[in-house]
């Protein structure tokens, strides 16, 4: 068995990779830096985003998915046929009715479809580098996503403790659709999914030593097969650890499902000598213990 020396130098490593690891591309990113954004939607079930961009205006015509597939090495997850030409707009009539459905993390529309689903427009910097790096190449674009489902969306849980006898301030939780795990089958070493199942965990901390307000820490990826992820504070870099006053948690939902975000409360520095610190330790302990299953990178306590 690893010590924890050597366990704590793999992470580092691990970690410090995905500085430069570039995601899988989402089923449902649409473009970035997008303004002036409509959504339309007609009574085939096809949608129609108009917006600007790279100075001009675009229509953009999306169809042929709704939900999402439970992960399954045999089968494709659920994406949308796009056309891009701007050719099919002209005529196009809008059905959709004004947006009834759940409350969205950074929702900029959505609307009602007439067989009762629902569609929906996100965007967020979900490639902000690692660590408050400073955006560049490309990296912390304002990203388009279009959403469409019927029922339940992803869930992401997640809670707080410390690991290593308290030294480190530590996340887990779970990504979760319908019940059942969120998995990908294939990532690259970084920890960047490779398929369209595969999710990672975007964790963004509030003022913290980087700074005032959000700032990205890292991403990780979802664990296969239990949906589980664990991310220890360490000082991965001279700034860090980033741990912050409290923590705000994205995933791009499965399939064309919406993404979802979470916000939790930080926690003070562990103090071995108060008794509420090690009870509450001891039953996040717990609580990870009785959600990981079979997981075998989340046992660190």
């Amino acid at each position: 068995m690893l010590g924890v020396g050597r366990r704590f130098l793999l992470s580092v490593a691990f970690v410090l990779a995905l500085v430069c690891a570039a995601d899988a591309s989402a089923s449902q990113l649409i473009d970035r830096n997008a303004s002036g954004i409509r959504l339309a939607v007609n009574a085939h079930g096809e949608a129609l985003l108009t917006y600007r961009a790279q100075g001009g205006v675009h229509h953009v015509r999306a169809w042929g998915a709704i939900n999402a597939r439970y992960p399954n090495p045999h089968l494709p997850q659920v994406q949308f046929r796009k056309d891009y030409s701007g050719r099919s707009w002209l005529g196009f009539r809008n059905a959709c009715r004004s947006y009834s459905g759940p409350k969205l993390a950074f929702f900029v529309t959505g609307c009602t479809a007439p067989d009762g689903s629902y569609w929906a427009v996100q965007s967020w910097r979900r490639t902000l580098p690692n660590f408050d790096g400073r955006p560049h190449a490309g990296l912390g674009a304002w990203e388009l996503h279009l959403s469409h489902w019927s029922g339940g969306t992803a869930t992401l849980e997640a809670w707080t403790d410390w690991v290593y006898g308290g030294r480190y301030h530590h996340l887990f939780g779970r990504l979760m659709y319908g019940g059942r795990p969120v998995y990908g089958f294939f990532a690259t070493r970084a920890g960047s999914p490779a398929d369209n199942y595969g999710r990672n965990i975007y964790v963004d901390t509030f003022d913290s030593r980087y700074g005032r307000g959000w700032r990205r820490e890292n991403a990780f990826l979802a664990h296969r097969p239990t949906g589980i992820f664990c991310y220890g504070f360490y000082p991965f870099t001279p700034r860090g650890p980033g741990n912050g006053t409290k923590y705000r948690l994205t995933a791009v939902g499965s399939g064309v499902t919406p993404d979802v975000s979470v916000v939790v409360p930080g926690l003070h520095n562990y103090d071995r000598n108060n008794a509420a610190d090690v009870a509450y330790e001891r039953q996040q302990n717990a609580l990870l213990d009785s959600i990981r299953g079979v997981d075998k990178k989340c046992r660190a306590h």
